[in-house]
């Protein structure tokens, strides 16, 4: 992967303005190799219990979990890949980095899977091991305040895959998600904050940590 899906999709003079330190996590990963992160999420999920039976159906895909605990261990691993999207004459195989974050919760490791494409109107996100959920994303870096140099990443509208096709929800309906990934300088960590939120109902799952991470020869895949 000669560039990553946020150099294909975000211009030039927004990714400028990324910390140095972040331009490794969010550049490619090249052939043969991985992206290696590990630390600690100070809380993942949601303490709304009413909300764990939907969460327990997009935890089947390895999207969300029914959960609600602090100082969760975790590992990520960032990999280049391909995401077919389409169907018919259009289907076709975009380049992605495909994510594995590990999440060691008291009752056992549970994995959430994602890929990130570049598609011609802007990154997306696709959730789960199958990609049945994606997630349309905004890209903006801070040049001056309290988070210059991190990327946020807010999506516009999420659809869901049913049949070959993909149903986009109404903006009413649709939940929003904001990603923002900083580095500390002052701890030498990468912090990461997720919140997954809905119209009238808000926050319905969220997670936020630190870790360190590197790119390192990908020995598992010989």
């Amino acid at each position: 992967m000669s560039r990553s899906p946020y150099e294909l999709s975000a211009p030039p003079e927004v990714l400028a303005r990324l910390h140095p330190r972040l331009r490794t996590y969010f550049g490619p990963v090249p052939a043969g190799h991985v992206g290696r992160g590990e630390g600690v999420f100070g809380v993942v999920g949601t303490p709304r219990r009413w909300l764990w039976p939907v969460l327990a159906v997009f935890a089947r895909d390895s999207v969300v979990f029914p959960v609600w605990e602090r100082d969760v261990p975790f590992t990520v691993e960032n990999r280049p890949a391909r995401v077919r999207r389409g169907s018919g004459p259009s289907l076709e195989a975009r380049p992605a980095v495909r994510a594995h974050r590990t999440f060691h919760f008291r009752s056992g490791a549970r994995t959430m899977v994602d890929a990130i494409t570049a598609e011609p109107d802007g990154l997306v996100d696709h959730l789960g091991r199958h990609g049945r959920v994606s997630a349309r994303l905004r890209a903006q870096v801070d040049a001056d305040g309290p988070d210059a140099g991190a990327l946020r990443l807010v999506s516009t509208h999420v659809t869901f895959r049913v049949l070959g096709r993909d149903l986009r929800l109404p903006a009413a309906l649709s939940p929003r998600v904001t990603l923002v990934e900083r580095f500390d300088d002052e701890a030498d960590v990468q912090r990461v904050s997720l919140v997954l939120a809905a119209p009238v109902l808000g926050t319905l799952y969220r997670y936020e940590g630190a870790f360190r991470y590197e790119i390192a020869p990908d020995t598992e895949r010989g």
